[in-house]
């Protein structure tokens, strides 16, 4: 045995088509692509959302509401969370770095403490925003709360 005799499996390799080498070939002249029209020429691309001609889903249904450019997207994380965050690593400052360490948000996130669930350790707190009741309980312990 050697290299020159080696071939692959009996019915593993197929040959590929060729399409428009002549009416002899039995795929000469239309090339398999039938008669006429925009799918038989070459470089044809159906766009997004067409529909044969009809009119399509999204010019029938209507726009509506509104979507402000200027708004900006907050992770909210609560107060309880900060909490247990607290005990389990026993920390005195919370701050984004941690928030991304212990895999609660993203580097990119903007965060906002929010303030469902209690706390009882003396937390310092960085974060991007704050709500009323959160500041409330922080400073109630003794706390800080420091915006970046």
């Amino acid at each position: 045995m050697d290299l020159s005799s080696l071939t692959p499996a009996e019915g593993s390799i197929k040959k590929r088509k060729r399409i428009g080498r002549g009416q002899g070939s039995g795929n000469g002249g239309t090339s398999t692509r039938g008669h006429k029209g925009a799918k038989s020429r070459s470089g044809y691309k159906r766009k997004i959302g067409f529909e044969g001609g009809q009119m399509p889903l999204q010019r029938t249904s209507p726009k509506f509401g509104f979507t402000n450019r200027n708004r900006i997207e907050y992770k909210g994380i609560n107060v309880s969370i900060l909490q247990t965050l607290a005990e389990t690593k026993k920390l005195s400052e919370i701050s984004v770095d941690t928030l991304v360490e212990n895999g609660l948000v993203s580097k990119k996130d903007l965060i906002k403490i929010l303030g469902n669930g209690e706390l009882s350790v003396k937390l310092t707190v960085k974060a991007h925003a704050f709500s009323k009741t959160a500041i409330e309980k922080i400073e109630a312990l003794g706390g800080n709360i420091e915006k970046i």
